[in-house]
């Protein structure tokens, strides 16, 4: 391995050992904060059912499959 990689190595399980200490933070990484529970659950269903509404060109944009939202979309709002 080049020092490049190992740079990135230590970086990266540097990155695992931080997200496993906060993971029920990173559960909730895109929603608003400060939400109540019932709150992240509206949030939850209101951007998943709007997945489903995106035409081709907006999941492009935003880095997803038709399956992939449509995945994503049809998940009940408790699950993550």
């Amino acid at each position: 391995m080049n020092g490049l990689s190992d740079v990135r190595l230590t970086l990266h399980s540097q990155e695992l050992a931080a997200g496993q200490k906060d993971s029920a933070r990173n559960q909730m990484r895109n929603a608003p904060s400060g939400l109540s529970r019932w709150g992240l659950f509206w949030h939850r269903l209101h951007t998943r059912k709007a997945l489903l509404g995106l035409t081709a060109e907006q999941l492009r944009d935003v880095g997803l499959t038709r399956e992939q939202a449509r995945e994503e979309g049809l998940k009940p709002f408790w699950r993550i």
